[in-house]
C-alpha cells in the first residue's frame, strides 16, 4: 500500500463507455478491455469500488425532456444502471475479482441491497463493490450518485474516466485548439460550467474535500497511473 497515492477510490464510468464504437448497449470485447485495466488496478492493492451510468441503454433526462414523467424517467434510468453492473460483475468475476453489486433500490434476486456499513467490509476483504441504481430516488445524476457513495465509503478520492485526456477548456472532440487543464479548483470548474460532473456533484466534493481526477479510461495502465499518484489528465481539488 505504500506505493498507492489513493487506498480507496471510487471510480465512475459513463454507461456509453460501455458500448464501445457500436454507441449502444453492451459491447463484450469493450467491458472485457475495461475491467482487464480494473483488475490491474486492483491487483496493486487499492480498495476500488464502481458507480456505472446508464446512457448507453437509456438517458432519464433525454426522455423527460421529450414529455415522459421525469421520475419515471429517472427509475427507468437506475434500473440501466443495474444492467451495466451486472456486466461488469460477470467480466470482472471471469477474470478472477470477486466482486458484489449493491442496489439502491431493492432487488435481492440478482444484488445485495446497499448497505453502507457492509459495503465497507466488502471493500476491506478486496472485493471490487459495485454500487448500481444510482441514489435510488429521481432527480440525481449518477455522477452525484457516486460522490455521495464515495463520502459514504470514505473513499480518498473521485475518479471520472472519460473518452478524452482530462478536462479541456471545451470539447476536444469538435475543437482542435482546446487546452486541457492539469490541475482546476472546484470553484474554477463552477465558474467556467467545465463538463466534468453536474453542479451538484461538484458542490458535494467541494464540500467534503473529495479530491476528483479526470483522465482518458482508453489509454492502457491509467488507472494503475492515477491510483499510484502519476501525473495523468486532470486533477480537482481546493485552494
Amino acid at each position: 500500500m505504500d506505493k498507492l497515492r489513493y487506498g480507496r477510490v471510487m471510480l465512475k464510468l459513463s454507461g456509453e463507455a460501455l458500448a464501445g464504437e457500436q454507441g449502444f448497449g453492451i459491447e463484450p470485447a469493450t467491458i472485457q478491455s475495461i475491467c482487464s485495466e480494473l483488475v490491474e488496478a486492483a491487483s496493486l492493492g487499492v480498495q476500488l469500488s464502481l458507480v456505472i451510468g446508464g446512457g448507453n441503454i437509456f438517458r432519464g433526462v433525454s426522455v423527460s425532456s421529450k414529455g415522459m414523467d421525469r421520475a419515471s424517467a429517472d427509475y427507468m434510468g437506475m434500473l440501466a444502471t443495474v444492467m451495466n453492473a451486472l456486466a461488469v460483475q460477470d467480466a470482472l468475476e471471469k477474470l478472477g475479482v470477486t466482486t458484489r453489486v449493491m442496489t439502491a433500490i431493492d432487488m435481492k434476486e440478482v444484488a445485495e441491497p446497499y448497505i453502507r456499513r457492509r459495503a465497507i467490509r466488502h471493500l476491506e476483504k478486496g472485493r471490487v463493490v459495485i454500487c448500481a441504481a444510482g441514489t435510488g430516488i429521481p432527480y440525481f445524476t449518477t455522477d452525484t450518485a457516486a460522490v455521495i457513495r464515495a463520502m459514504e465509503l470514505k473513499c480518498e478520492a473521485i475518479l471520472k474516466a472519460t473518452r478524452v485526456n482530462g478536462v479541456y477548456d471545451k470539447d476536444p472532440e469538435k475543437h482542435p485548439d482546446a487546452v486541457m487543464f492539469n490541475r482546476l479548483t472546484y470553484i474554477d470548474v463552477l465558474q467556467r460550467r467545465l463538463k466534468v460532473m453536474d453542479s451538484a456533484a461538484i458542490s458535494l466534493c467541494m464540500d467534503n474535500k473529495l479530491p476528483i481526477g479526470v483522465f482518458n479510461l482508453f489509454v492502457p495502465g491509467n488507472i494503475q497511473r492515477v491510483v499510484r499518484g502519476e501525473e495523468v489528465g486532470t486533477i480537482v481539488q481546493g485552494e
